[in-house]
């Protein structure tokens, strides 16, 4: 027999953890991901649970398991940045900026995503984590971000608000002159 919607919303509403648990094998990805929100939900989402949600084949799986992995100190996050597919990489950083470890590794990681990656909205979301996490460390690659297209000098003006430093007024002064006007306003409210 093959697994519905209502099957798992009903599943979850028993509290039926083996349902729920098998459903996470359907061969329907929204399905899989459904299961794992219903796991959670009734408390019964297991480190095993996200880890096998996060090697999924299925990106939108990948990226409801970081979502409710944020939680769960035993989930590496970090090393979904290198996934290839973009927006699992936006939510692994956006899911490090949320659980707001400092530890250098993960700083290191989030900086090297910020200056590095191929597409604008992935080093946007790993300038926002770093000033979410406000980790000094993390200052120089916010800083590169102000050089970046529009969504990312957005983001960098906002991730500097954490530091009070010569270097970061001096940036926000610059930033008042940027040509996007949204950039200039929110370097203009932090000063």
């Amino acid at each position: 027999m093959t697994t519905t919607r209502a099957d798992i919303i009903l599943a979850e509403s028993s509290r039926d953890v083996p349902a729920l648990t098998a459903a996470r094998a359907s061969a329907d990805a929204s399905l899989r991901a459904l299961a794992l929100g219903s796991l959670h939900r009734i408390d019964e989402l297991t480190t095993e649970d996200l880890q096998h949600a996060l090697a999924d084949t299925d990106r939108d799986v990948r990226v409801r398991a970081l979502e409710l992995a944020i939680e769960n100190a035993d989930i590496e996050l970090a090393p979904h940045l290198g996934d290839p597919d973009d927006l699992v990489v936006e939510t692994a950083a956006w899911a490090l900026g949320e659980r707001m470890d400092d530890a250098p590794a993960i700083i290191d990681a989030l900086k090297a995503t910020a200056t590095n990656h191929a597409v604008s909205i992935c080093r946007e979301a790993a300038v926002a984590a770093l000033g979410a996490i406000g980790s000094i460390d993390g200052l120089p690659a916010i800083l590169a971000g102000l050089e970046d297209r529009a969504p990312v000098r957005r983001r960098a003006v906002l991730a500097l608000a954490p530091f009070d430093t010569p270097e970061v007024t001096d940036a926000l002064e610059r930033a008042t002159q940027d040509r996007d006007r949204q950039v200039r306003q929110a370097a203009e409210d932090l000063l």
